[in-house]
């Protein structure tokens, strides 16, 4: 059996590429975007009572992965970038079906000379992720307090973030962005098998702003030092 699945709305994010986009929604709450809504799903009729709901579940597709196929197992990040497990026990993103969910914040619904957006917050999607549905987020049902999964229990650990005085002059008159900057990499985005080495330069676009950062060692403790915030 095959089935068709057709794109309902598409993600304007402030993520621009995969690398350092957060691996799971909520960890990163200055991270905003825009779920715009295409014909003909763009009915104000289909998002009506939605603006009474605080969170959204956004099924999506891994877009930039469909054509790379998948493997049984997978290796997660969280457990070190060395070790397999299954890829039905992940969230990995090469999967049979490259699909994905994420619970993110509503924000506000936008109606508008027939656009339908919803503006959110706390996601981790990169621009341009087709999106094939959306619900509300139900507290009873979808918050279990029991719940188990032994590999991330918790939150990961983040990382002191610094700026060079050439990266904090850039950001002078851009709080947000500083905010977000702080927040995504604080995540620790670099491969988990990298080990410190303060001559490598990572770089991400956000927001279209190239970021570039090294990882460096001070008293004793994993630093993050941003080098330059520059437009893409």
């Amino acid at each position: 059996m095959k089935f068709e699945v057709t794109p309902i709305a598409f993600v304007q994010s402030c993520y621009k590429e995969k690398f350092a986009t957060p691996r799971q929604p909520g960890l990163v709450n200055a991270a905003t975007g825009v779920i715009t809504l295409v014909p003909p799903f763009n009915d104000p009729d289909s998002v009506a009572g939605l603006e009474e709901c605080s969170h959204v579940w956004l099924h999506f597709m891994f877009h930039q992965c469909l054509d790379q196929g998948w493997k049984a197992k997978v290796r997660p990040p969280r457990l070190g970038g060395n070790k397999k497990m299954g890829v039905f026990a992940t969230r990995a993103t090469h999967r049979p079906n490259a699909m994905g969910m994420s619970v993110v914040k509503l924000d506000r619904v936008e109606i508008s000379q027939g656009m339908v957006a919803l503006h959110v917050s706390g996601l981790d999607l990169i621009d341009g992720t087709p999106i094939i549905d959306i619900k509300p987020y139900i507290p009873y049902s979808d918050s279990i307090a029991d719940a188990v999964y032994p590999f991330a229990q918790t939150a990961p650990k983040s990382l002191p973030v610094i700026f060079s005085n050439n990266a904090a002059q850039a950001l002078a008159n851009n709080k947000p962005l500083q905010t977000l900057i702080t927040q995504v990499l604080s995540q620790d985005p670099k491969p988990a098998f990298h080990k410190i080495d303060n001559t490598r330069v990572y770089g991400a676009n956000l927001e279209n702003m190239n970021v570039t950062w090294v990882y460096d060692i001070k008293d004793n403790e994993e630093i993050i030092e941003v080098k330059a915030v520059e437009p893409a």
